[in-house]
């Protein structure tokens, strides 16, 4: 995801002009979803950090996601075809994915967290919307993403999340979150799956699973599903610098 300017004239403007919420500065998202019918209240701790979520009725961010579960839908299709016959399938996109979905179901629980996210993360080069399409913040779904061989960090996000469905993983268990990173003044988008009652994080910039309440660069600002949208109406306005994420990743690793 792109990061933005620091003139807060700057980030008005491009808001007026249609911007997509998710790269807008937390006071302006704020203003924006509390137009009447923008969200729903909704009590959600049980979601990944543990707060609570606003349903969102309106929006870019919500017209970006319908509009990739769309194109998810579309190739479902052709999965399901080059699955029933590999032999005929003409989507190499199709069985690159089918592979990595097949060393996942025979795996269980962190193992297969874990081998979709690398297989996913060594399997796309990261690369900005900007240099892939001339546009930003394009949402691609996971066969065309593999089918180019780069995305930025929604499009690791919506590979995997697709993938460990078709790997057998249940989609009240899935969401995708949007970050917010005040230090680097961008925005970050990861996996969550919940295991065994815990949150586990999957993202693009490292291989180990970390847990919610370990992520602590960033705070949460929207949360995807097969649902919608929702926005975390109660995140904390500031959190721990960047040095104890680092920390929470090193003590994991040891």
């Amino acid at each position: 995801m792109r990061r933005i300017g620091n003139s807060s004239a700057l980030r008005a403007i491009l808001f007026a002009c249609g911007l997509s919420l998710i790269c807008l500065p937390t006071d302006l998202m704020a203003a924006q979803l509390n137009l009447p019918g923008s969200v729903d209240r909704a009590d959600s701790s049980s979601e990944p950090f543990g707060l609570s979520t606003a349903m969102v009725t309106t929006g870019a961010v919500l017209e970006k996601w319908l509009s990739v579960e769309r194109d998810v839908d579309d190739e479902r299709l052709v999965l399901r075809m080059c699955e029933e016959n590999r032999a005929s399938c003409q989507s190499q996109a199709a069985l690159q994915f089918l592979a990595i979905v097949d060393r996942g179901r025979r795996l269980e629980g962190r193992a297969r967290l874990g081998e979709i996210n690398r297989a996913i993360n060594l399997k796309l080069k990261l690369t900005s919307d900007l240099a892939l399409y001339g546009a930003e913040d394009v949402w691609s779904p996971p066969l065309a993403t593999l089918a180019i061989g780069g995305g930025d960090c929604e499009d690791y996000a919506i590979a995997k999340f697709v993938a460990l469905q078709e790997a057998g993983v249940s989609p009240d268990d899935l969401r995708i979150v949007i970050l917010r990173d005040d230090l680097r003044d961008e925005d970050h988008a990861v996996v969550a799956a919940r295991l065994d009652g815990h949150w586990l994080t999957l993202d693009n910039r490292h291989m180990v699973l970390v847990e919610d309440h370990d992520v602590r660069r960033y705070r949460p600002i929207f949360l995807l599903d097969r649902d919608g949208v929702k926005v975390y109406s109660d995140a904390p306005s500031t959190f721990e610098a960047s040095r104890g994420y680092e920390r929470a990743i090193g003590q994991i690793r040891r």
